[in-house]
């Protein structure tokens, strides 16, 4: 195995009270791939943090080869020294790296590089940090939930651009498919204590359950010696008292070795109070449109949902999602058709900015209304520490205020508002942000046993896969379709995923920001004319060879299709026809890779050539 370029070793750090990492490592050699998993509040980004030397550890080692380049991204970067996100990107640059890649990342991201920083929203925030890591190609890139805020498309495109990227990859993520996609090895964090294993994510649920039910087992032999050791203790002849301390010593260490045990934490407990029985139909719209201005946001959209439905909304930002949701569910009149909304319906929503949450309430106040210290769930009134306690908050949480709660906190307390008040209609926008994995398997298993209606907004493409039974597109231009199955299904029948908006480039470069110092009035200098680029050899090559690996895909896919438009397939050989489901998929996710890249390249060869 090559030595490793960066290294953590037995890693201790409290914050007070319990500790945080107890005995952490962290090896990453050059190339590899991994990431860390565990459960929100178990120190994966702290761990991230003392990798990257923005922490110290109160005991520890920590080695970065000497000459290692590491760029990190946090979860809120920070821009407001810089004027522009491309003055940004532009930053983190070393000499000799290519100027051309900060405004190329950028443009990849749906930035311009001509955006004010103090006026980017928290998505495009992301993009621009991800760009500024990216830019520098460093030896190792350890990122933080790197798909935070980020649409399908560019979710798609970085797990296209890390692929094929040469630095070692540290991730924190809650998206399973994008771990599946790009791990090698895992991390699995828990009790302040780092395990790893040598193989993918896709591996890591079952290696972990092992481990747990070993635990378990473990546990439950622990506690069977104890009761006949207490026995004993209880029964015993006292007579053998003197010649038996030896054996009350070693009662006691079981006894300590009892009490000092860190089990793993609780899982929350989901389940949504459903109300009274809805009418067969929920939701009908018939040739809806909505505009604002010149921008037609959904045109001519009509469809038809039904009680038990659970239908995803996907599309890039911006395409107008969150309004197609308001429109189904009455919130929002059409400018024209008509929204024909169901009988006896009862519907709970979940707002992916958290608005309804007031950061000065207590937990106490955001459950209960601020009445009482109980909680009225499925018609039955509960205690609300108790009710705390099923979504993992501690008791002593009771009186913090919602200000004071990390974002996977958060998410999980708007669930538990969500939850506790009956419905027949389900309304998510965005449910599965910061929710740690173990929550969103809960939250998919509560999801697969309610019996009313769901209308889901997601960018989680396994979630999607996991909960709906349809998913309507954006296909641009304010027009929606609806396609049955989940997103994979969507991919195959549409023969591509979501495609990004199309970013309007600025006419020049953005002037830049004053100096310190500088004169009013005073003349800014031309920026020096760089050097005329050419391609690169790689890119040169990559030009002539793409065209025939997408004809090769091509071919691919229509031997594929043809096999399957043999309707006797499934019934004559089911693993046959799952296997060339799986292959479509991945042969029409290679052939939008190779397009985009022949196309960036074909642009940027023309560019250079114009230039």
């Amino acid at each position: 195995m090559a030595p490793p370029i960066l290294m953590l070793r037995d890693i201790h750090l409290t914050f007070g009270g319990t500790p945080l990492l107890e005995g952490a490592e962290l090896s990453v050699s050059q190339g590899e791939r991994l990431c860390v998993v565990g459960r929100n509040g178990s120190g994966k980004s702290t761990l991230l943090k003392i990798a990257a030397g923005l922490i110290e550890a109160d005991a520890g080692e920590r080695f970065v080869q000497p000459g290692a380049t590491v760029r990190y991204l946090a979860q809120e970067p920070d821009l407001s020294e810089f004027a522009t996100t491309l003055a940004y990107v532009e930053a983190g640059l070393a000499p000799g790296d290519d100027p051309y890649r900060a405004q190329y990342l950028l443009t990849q991201l749906g930035l311009t590089g001509a955006e004010e920083t103090a006026r980017l929203s928290g998505g495009e925030a992301r993009r621009a940090a991800l760009a500024r890591v990216l830019a520098p190609a460093p030896d190792i890139l350890l990122l933080d939930e790197p798909t935070n805020h980020l649409d399908l498309p560019a979710i798609e495109w970085l797990e296209a651009e890390l692929k094929g990227t040469r630095s070692a990859l540290v991730l924190i993520s809650h998206d399973r498919r994008f771990l599946e996609r790009l791990s090698q090895a895992a991390i699995w964090l828990d009790r302040g204590v780092a395990r790893r294993l040598d193989a993918g994510f896709a591996q890591f649920e079952s290696w972990r359950d092992d481990i747990l039910g070993r635990e378990e087992l473990d546990r439950h032999k622990l506690d069977r010696k104890l009761a006949m050791e207490a026995d004993w203790l209880r029964y015993g002849v006292t007579a053998r008292r003197k010649r038996n301390m030896g054996r009350l010593r070693a009662l006691e260490s079981l006894r300590k070795q009892r009490r000092e045990q860190r089990r793993a934490t609780g899982a929350v407990k989901l389940a949504a109070a459903e109300g009274e029985v809805s009418g067969k139909l929920v939701v009908e719209a018939k040739a809806v449109s909505k505009g604002y201005g010149d921008t037609v946001v959904v045109r001519d959209f009509s469809c038809r949902i039904q009680r038990g439905d659970r239908v995803g909304i996907v599309g890039p930002n911006g395409a107008g999602k969150t309004t197609l949701l308001n429109l189904l569910t009455g919130e929002l009149a059409p400018d024209s058709g008509v929204v024909r909304l169901g009988a006896n319906l009862q519907w709970v929503a979940l707002d992916q900015k958290r608005e309804s949450l007031d950061p000065t309430w207590t937990l106490t106040e955001a459950l209960t209304g601020g009445r009482g210290d109980t909680v009225i769930v499925d018609g039955k009134s509960k205690h609300v520490v108790s009710y705390m306690k099923d979504f993992l908050f501690t008791p002593i949480q009771a009186r913090s205020p919602v200000g004071a709660l990390s974002g996977g906190e958060r998410g999980r307390l708007m669930l538990a508002r969500a939850l506790a008040r009956p419905s027949n209609l389900l309304v998510l926008d965005e449910p599965t942000n910061d929710l740690d994995l173990e929550t969103l398997d809960l939250l998919q298993e509560m999801l697969a046993d309610y019996s009313g209606t769901v209308l889901l907004v997601s960018h989680d493409r396994d979630f999607l896969d996991r909960v709906v039974t349809s998913v309507i597109v954006s296909e641009g231009d304010g027009r929606w379709t609806e396609y049955a199955g989940g997103y994979s299904d969507m991919v195959i029948q549409r023969g591509r995923g979501v495609e990004a908006k199309e970013v309007a480039m600025p006419a020049a470069r953005p002037i830049r920001a004053k100096a310190e110092g500088e004169a009013e009035g005073e003349a800014v200098p031309a920026p020096k004319p760089r050097a005329k680029r050419k391609l690169s050899f790689k890119e040169k090559h990559a030009l002539q060879t793409l065209p025939a690996k997408m004809e090769g895909l091509r071919a691919e896919m229509a031997g594929l299709q043809a096999k399957l438009a043999d309707a006797d397939l499934y019934r004559r050989d089911p693993a046959a026809f799952e296997e060339a489901v799986k292959a479509l998929d991945g042969a029409g996710a290679a052939l939008a890779q190779a397009e985009d890249e022949w196309l960036t390249l074909e642009l940027l060869r023309e560019e250079l050539e114009d230039g």
